[in-house]
């Protein structure tokens, strides 16, 4: 059974090109929010380096290791135990010859609930990834943790509606993020800006009745020859799309919140956006780009 109200945690933090420096910093991140009363803790994607795929070079794929046996989630699983806390952690999953941008829940027993593969993968300026990850294989993933069920997508994710919703209809309470988003290159007239990034998310808290929070980094980064800013703007939003905490481009740590479930949830009930759904009528949705679909039979054309 679900709890009525849950204490969430968000952090922000810098990143350097010394694993031991990240993950010290992270367990200290997680420390001080368990101090705060945290039961859930989110860090931001890919915390363990420098967001690498900034470019392309053969040299990150040895940033990738398996879940068996990985050099640093053992630590945060018994991290979770000992503070009683439960953990969705990014990472770089090699998995035989493929690689994935990955997560794995950890309860707050230190169990390992389960591991989620990024299913967007983004491919532009300053964002590399089609080069580094595998397509995510293990479909939306919620677990049902000791402070409830805990759905969480991989920044690019975070732009996709139907991520969401998934989610959502998989029984989620509550949706998180961990997410590595800044400045554009130069050449990239498109525009981004974490207001635009916080609306994609808040838009679905809107139209899911949910508490969204997304965790990013913050900092200067270095990689090869180019250089990008992330800009932190780590937040929480409720169940009706309003701010209810937010992070500058500066702050470091984690950002708390207490989630009133029980409210969300007959907040939910009452807007009644799940009861009105029309599954029926959205074969559209999963036409393959490029594809055309006949609404009237929902078979696709080419």
């Amino acid at each position: 059974m679900s709890p009525e109200t849950v204490k969430l945690a968000v952090v922000q933090m810098h990143v350097t090109d010394q694993l031991e420096n990240n993950v010290s910093r992270a367990i200290a991140h997680v420390r001080d929010a368990a101090a705060q009363g945290a039961q859930v803790i989110l860090l931001p994607e890919l915390f363990e380096n420098l967001y690498f795929c900034q470019v392309e070079r053969e040299e990150y794929f040895d940033l990738a290791h398996p879940l068996d046996g990985h050099p640093f989630v053992g630590r945060f699983q018994e991290l979770a135990r000992e503070l009683g806390v439960v953990l969705p952690l990014s990472y770089f999953e090699k998995a035989g010859q493929a690689h994935y941008n990955s997560l794995v829940c950890i309860d707050a027993d230190g169990t390992l609930l389960g591991n989620y593969r990024k299913t967007h993968i983004p491919d532009g300026p300053g964002y590399e990834e089609k080069y580094y990850f595998n397509p995510g294989d293990t479909g939306f993933r919620v677990w049902d943790t000791r402070f409830g069920r805990v759905g969480v997508g991989i920044c690019w994710d975070q732009w996709y509606p139907e991520t969401a919703r998934v989610m959502m209809l998989q029984g989620a309470d509550f949706l998180l993020y961990p997410t590595a988003i800044g400045s554009e290159p130069a050449e990239v007239e498109t525009p981004n800006s974490h207001h635009m990034w916080q609306r994609a998310m808040i838009g679905h808290a809107v139209s899911n009745s949910t508490y969204v929070a997304a965790a990013n980094r913050i900092g200067t980064e270095r990689v090869g020859d180019l250089e990008q800013t992330y800009y932190g703007h780590t937040f929480i939003s409720d169940y009706t799309g309003e701010m209810i905490a937010e992070f500058g481009d500066t702050e470091e740590g984690p950002l708390l919140h207490t989630l009133n479930l029980r409210e969300a949830r007959k907040f939910r009930a009452g807007m009644g956006f799940f009861r009105d759904r029309r599954p029926e009528l959205y074969g559209p949705l999963t036409v393959p780009t490029g594809m055309e679909c006949d609404t009237r039979t929902l078979k696709f054309q080419q």
